[in-house]
């Protein structure tokens, strides 16, 4: 078994920052790390259970799609689920939400979560579906969450009914990233091995290679602080509160009135012990809905379909 335990942050109510005309570059001298990647191709599934990964390989079975149901879910529950039980202890702009329900004791209890929503960028979208309507026609899949419960295979399943509902909604494409980079936490606990795409393939995705390669910010915690969040502290947009609250439960300072928020995120991550990532990018993959194989078809793919799919290892640059 490759379970570990993972830190969880406390929380924190941080002073306000006040904004000023911030730096236009502030560097921050963060240490760089390279990290090995998870195989592309494996017969293990990942599943989540407060925040703990652990694995179903392929091979043992036992899904019965009998005991199962698959519902629309209200945001806030799905939050709640993310939250409590995968790694990364946040949750995207959302807008179709699903639960994977277990029925086989007649109470459904709820065993999995798939988010549907807003891009980071319409880029992202527009590029990999130039026909449909980013946020709209087209959606990302940003989580997808199966507890530890679940047996193997149950995702493919779980994935195929959430895509007949979007069908139905008149959603035609999505989008989903495979993270094959671990995160380990500045004490060496492994918090997520990668996300190898398993799944993707085994529905049929097409591939079409890896986004763009970036130095990415690892918090001690294992956990990232995205470019968008950095960007909310640094121009005080909305959801700064929430992104200052996390470094300041990680040991930051909390920011004195009137600092230049830019220099007291580049102050605060130094003071946590964040890193640079150097990540070679994502692989992306991307389905195309239709009630057939000549609907689908129908749909332009902005980017080459490069199957075969990536098979083995590499590492970071």
């Amino acid at each position: 078994m490759m379970s570990k335990e993972t830190t969880v942050p406390s929380s924190a109510n941080p002073q306000p920052v006040h904004a000023r005309p911030s730096s236009p570059v502030i560097a921050d001298y963060l240490p760089t790390n390279n990290l090995g990647e998870f195989p592309t191709s494996t017969p293990w599934c990942q599943r989540w259970r407060e925040r703990r990964h652990s694995f179903r390989h392929t091979s043992t079975g036992g899904f019965d799609p009998r005991h199962y149901i698959v519902e629309p879910l209200a945001v806030r529950t799905a939050k709640e689920f993310v939250l409590r039980h995968h790694y990364s202890g946040s949750f995207p702009s959302a807008k179709k939400t699903f639960g994977l329900f277990n029925v086989s004791e007649g109470e459904p209890r709820l065993s999995g979560v798939a988010v549907f929503g807003l891009s980071v960028s319409r880029a992202v979208l527009e590029r990999a579906l130039p026909d449909l309507e980013p946020n709209v026609a087209a959606l990302e899949c940003s989580r997808f969450v199966l507890l530890d419960e679940c047996p193997a295979n149950s995702e493919s399943w779980f994935l195929a009914r959430t895509f007949d509902a979007l069908l139905a909604s008149d959603v035609r494409g999505v989008v989903s990233f495979a993270d094959p980079v671990p995160r380990r936490t500045n004490e060496g606990k492994l918090v997520a091995v990668g996300h190898a795409g398993t799944i993707y393939q085994a529905s049929n995705a097409d591939y079409t290679g890896r986004a763009t390669a970036r130095t990415i910010k690892l918090l001690p915690d294992g956990t990232v602080l995205n470019d968008r969040s950095a960007q909310k502290v640094r121009k005080q947009e909305q959801g700064h509160e929430y992104v200052e609250a996390k470094l300041i439960s990680l040991g930051a300072p909390a920011p004195r009135a009137g600092c230049d928020p830019a220099l007291w995120l580049r102050d605060a991550l130094h003071a946590v012990g964040a890193r640079n990532l150097r990540h070679r990018g994502a692989h992306r993959y991307v389905f195309r809905l239709g009630k057939n194989q000549r609907e689908r078809d129908r749909i332009t793919l902005g980017y080459p379909d490069l199957k075969p799919y990536p098979k083995g290892s590499d590492s970071c640059d």
